[in-house]
């Protein structure tokens, strides 16, 4: 689904393009890497590893920092799904999806204080609140399932690689990764001043910490988890920065199973409560995005705006167990396609809009059925060390020379 919202009163310049992207977790990273190929393969005059900003909060900050880095989103396909032995930095499931064994530890040592003060609560004869007695109990329940450190760890390796940079310092262009302060439930713009001095494989560790699935990242005396908690995309940090074009990715959309295309319309509180809770997250999500984005037009008359979402029918992106790690080519083939549908339905709306700024859509990629994700992956000989860092280097090169 693609909301197109042009400019009320266009300025003169109108070249500068902005991302901002929004989180969604696994499935959510996958989804926005799909969409943002698709729309880097099928239009001409938009690079997206050369913006003039970038926002990305929870798994759209992986995305943001990568191509804030000169990573194409050919390169970050490569980077991902490749098989998983294959290729410099190989992508494996433990990486993502490693147990919290410390969290784990650190619980269960609380265990014996615990049990002694819901036993000092069954002889406390005033006490007969059996609520109220068990719940210390609840302090030896996990703070999340999966350690992201891994992920930090491989995030470092590829942005310290040679031609990019861990430090947003050093970056050409805009970059804030935003995540929530759990003490002080505010909202932290790593990237900022007085925050741009953390390392951004650090800030997406943080903004990626979504409670319940990964546990709180710790540094410099302040606890954070999950940028999204407080606001959804955050454009306006690079609509104040004087985006003339802002592109927005938001994976996460509440289901419609009245319309739902592959299966019979059931009551999704059936699935259990997996399903009652991310339908509840995603209502959450994206009332606020739309909030959000009702206020950017009377904020911002003079920038044009184009949003990307799933269908609200799309049961791909709401049955996918986000846990199954095979499941990445998938999704991210699927975004592929829905967004150059997408492109072509409202190619009438965009080629305008589009022109002012200098892009403009290549129909005989947009028409092309055999197009997929999978193809860049296949396309260049990418099975060993050598033949990647060498398509690495070259592409690199090529922007460099371009740039000057």
């Amino acid at each position: 689904m693609l909301t197109v919202e042009p400019a009320a009163r266009q300025r003169a310049s109108g070249r500068r393009i902005a991302l901002a992207l929004a989180g969604g977790g696994p499935l959510g990273a996958f989804y926005q890497l799909g969409c943002l190929h698709a729309l880097a393969e099928c239009t001409q005059g938009l690079n997206l590893s050369e913006l003039e900003g970038y926002v990305g909060v929870s798994s759209g900050a992986i995305i943001a920092a990568s191509l804030a880095n000169g990573i194409t989103t050919t390169e970050m396909v490569r980077l991902f799904f490749v098989d998983d032995d294959a290729g410099p930095y190989p992508l494996t499931p433990g990486t993502l999806m490693r147990p919290a064994f410390e969290e784990y530890l650190e619980r269960a040592a609380r265990i014996p204080g615990l049990v002694a003060q819901v036993m000092k609560g069954l002889l406390d004869p005033q006490r007969q609140n059996w609520a109220a007695v068990l719940s210390p109990l609840l302090r030896a329940i996990p703070t999340g399932v999966f350690d992201n450190r891994p992920f930090e760890q491989y995030l470092r390796r590829i942005l310290s690689a040679e031609g990019r940079s861990n430090d947003f310092r050093r970056l050409r262009t805009l970059l804030r990764i935003i995540a929530t302060d759990l003490n002080t439930g505010t909202e932290v713009r790593f990237g900022e001043k007085g925050y741009d001095h953390v390392p951004i494989s650090e800030a997406i560790r943080a903004s990626t910490a979504l409670p319940g699935l990964y546990t709180p990242v710790r540094f410099e005396g302040h606890t954070y988890v999950d940028g999204a908690l407080l606001r959804t995309v955050h454009a306006s940090l690079v609509l104040d920065n004087g985006a003339d074009l802002v592109i927005s990715v938001n994976p996460l959309v509440t289901f419609d199973a009245s319309r739902s295309r592959r299966r019979q319309p059931h009551d999704l509180a059936d699935d259990g409560l997996t399903t009652v809770l991310s339908q509840t997250f995603r209502a959450l999500i994206q009332s606020r995005m739309q909030v959000g984005m009702a206020a950017y037009r009377d904020r911002y008359p003079h920038s044009d705006r184009m949003l990307f979402e799933p269908d609200r029918d799309d049961d791909v992106m709401f049955f996918t167990n986000v846990f199954r790690y095979v499941e990445r080519r998938r999704l991210a083939n699927h975004a592929y396609q829905q967004t150059r549908r997408d492109l072509l339905a409202h190619a009438d709306a965009l080629t305008p809009l589009l022109q002012r700024h200098g892009v403009s859509l290549r129909f005989d990629r947009l028409t092309d059925a055999a197009r997929t994700v999978d193809a860049c992956v296949t396309s260049v000989p990418c099975g060993t060390v050598t033949t990647t860092e060498l398509s690495d280097t070259l592409s690199r090169l090529s922007r460099w020379i371009a740039a000057r």
